[in-house]
């Protein structure tokens, strides 16, 4: 199965910000949101992501002067991207390797999509359950 199945399951609204914003304005937007990433995306290229792992990062290292920075000095960057087309575990074990929870999806240069270890483990968990499910109906059968 592929990520564009997650896709599917998404609706089509990416939450996404411009690099010359505030990090208080993005730290605002992971808020009420309730997210923990997000794409930066200029001009349709995706140029970084912000999470809160920077955020925390950045106070830690700044204060609260770090709200004042803009995002495009402090995000992630560049942007670990990957295609609709990829296999969904092939997705866990980048996230796994690179230790990074959010990918954003591009396709044709355009950001399609921006998953998160959440979504891909919780259709592998459903998959799971279903194979298990399928196999208890086919012994109660025999």
């Amino acid at each position: 199965m592929t990520i564009a199945h997650i896709l599917e399951n998404q609706g089509g609204d990416i939450v996404m910000a411009d690099s010359h914003q505030q990090v208080s304005t993005i730290a605002s937007l992971l808020a009420d949101k309730r997210i923990g990433a997000l794409p930066i995306v200029n001009d349709g290229e995706v140029v970084g992501i912000f999470s809160e792992r920077d955020l925390v990062y950045g106070v830690a290292a700044k204060g609260a002067d770090f709200l004042n920075e803009q995002v495009n000095d402090v995000m992630t960057k560049p942007a670990i991207c990957i295609e609709s087309d990829m296999n969904i575990m092939t997705a866990l074990s980048l996230m796994t390797k690179r230790r990074i929870r959010h990918l954003p999806v591009v396709d044709g240069g355009a950001l399609s999509g921006f998953v998160s270890i959440g979504d891909l483990v919780k259709y592998r968990i459903d998959k799971i359950e279903s194979e298990a499910a399928a196999m208890r109906d086919y012994i109660q059968a025999v």
